[in-house]
């Protein structure tokens, strides 16, 4: 686990560079993925360096002082790590409150455990959630930020790898946004029942409830799932998927840990970092890419364009003069089908144009054009 390189730092946006990013809060850009409830909304944007962000917009009445919201963001956004989806930035103009962070395109662990549609999250990649997960915590206490507000399974979203990350939308101090946890008692930590008040144990016991959620792929009350656990029924509790998966040794640890996650009296949780020490011997099949457990597409799997292919892709003529220039590319020297450089470039500009509608025919299943084109293009190369 490490800090994040080429992060910017926290910055604070315009309303107008906001609503541009997210062609002004268009309802196509709401995601709904995020975890957030109504009247805060999530919306996916990119800014005008082509980075993609994830902009909540909070309820005008959540944060009426705007120095506090301020100082509260640029506190969340001196963290970095990559267990987190970053705070890149935020926006306080007139009655408007928003925060800005990295953008995860691969959604929440609540939609890949709960509502998967082609196959169930496997075992080793339900570990690795959850010491990701811990991790996160760990780095967070470390950096005097131990409380986060109503920890579940839509605040855990995957990144472009396929790594899980923790939202850090939730690690703002609670604000007049609504409570700290979700109105369903049956998983609010029964300390918050009885004070009101979040503490670093009250999300150990969320962390316990995520770890029962992994185990049976089902949002089970604790106290169902410590009610089984007493009866030794094991079986009741694990998700019928998994079978074959895993060692009766390491579903027991793993119950053993929710266990004591979700134990009554907060002090007798473990906290972040013996969350790691206990989680770290169980990961399987670390050498495995997460996109790959987790069966998500990977941009990196797709073959990268060169320099020179980059600055086709641009029309970026200057680009390309400069890298011929480098390769000592010579317009004069003898060559029998000589061009010249913009005979070169419009030619190069014709194949690109070509395989964009070969693959266009191909996607729609018009096999005799996409032949047609790509046997241009080869006979071109």
């Amino acid at each position: 686990m490490s800090e994040v390189d080429g992060l910017p730092s926290f910055r604070e946006f315009t309303l107008e560079q906001l609503k541009n990013a997210t062609s002004g809060f268009a309802v196509e850009n709401i995601v709904s993925e995020h975890g957030e409830k109504a009247p805060n909304v999530v919306y996916k944007g990119k800014l005008e360096n082509q980075r993609r962000i994830a902009v909540k917009r909070f309820n005008r009445m959540a944060w009426p002082d705007p120095r506090q919201f301020l100082e509260e963001a640029r506190s969340v956004g001196q963290l970095r790590n990559n267990r987190l989806t970053n705070l890149l930035g935020c926006c306080c103009e007139g009655d408007e409150r928003l925060l800005v962070a990295e953008y995860m395109p691969n959604e929440t662990l609540a939609k890949h455990l709960f509502h998967w549609e082609t196959h169930p999250m496997k075992w080793a990649m339900r570990l690795r959630v959850v010491l990701h997960l811990a991790q996160a915590l760990e780095y967070c206490t470390s950096k005097g930020r131990a409380l986060y507000h109503d920890l579940n399974a839509y605040r855990i979203l995957f990144d472009e790898d396929g790594n899980p990350r923790l939202s850090t939308f939730g690690l703002m101090k609670n604000s007049r946004d609504g409570k700290s946890y979700s109105t369903n008692l049956a998983f609010t930590p029964p300390e918050y029942l009885r004070t009101g008040r979040v503490t670093p144990e009250s999300v150990i016991y969320s962390f316990g409830t995520l770890l029962l959620d992994l185990l049976s792929g089902k949002h089970i009350p604790p106290s169902h799932a410590l009610d089984l656990i007493r009866d030794r029924n094991l079986q009741m509790l694990t998700d019928s998927c998994l079978e074959g998966q895993f060692t009766d040794d390491d579903g027991t640890e793993l119950v053993r840990l929710a266990s004591r996650c979700l134990q009554y009296e907060p002090r007798e949780r473990p906290n972040p970092k013996s969350l790691v020490t206990a989680l770290s011997p169980l990961q399987k099949e670390t050498e495995v890419p997460s996109h790959v457990l987790m069966g998500i597409p990977h941009s990196a799997s797709v073959s990268p364009l060169s320099p020179l292919g980059e600055a086709c892709s641009r029309r970026d003529l200057t680009a390309i003069h400069e890298i011929l220039e480098k390769i000592s590319y010579k317009d004069d020297e003898g060559v029998a089908n000589e061009l010249s450089f913009q005979m070169w470039t419009d030619q190069m500009q014709e194949t690109l144009n070509s395989k964009k509608k070969g693959d266009v025919a191909f996607r729609q299943k018009d096999l005799k054009d996409a032949i047609d084109l790509w046997y241009e293009i080869h006979r071109w190369v």
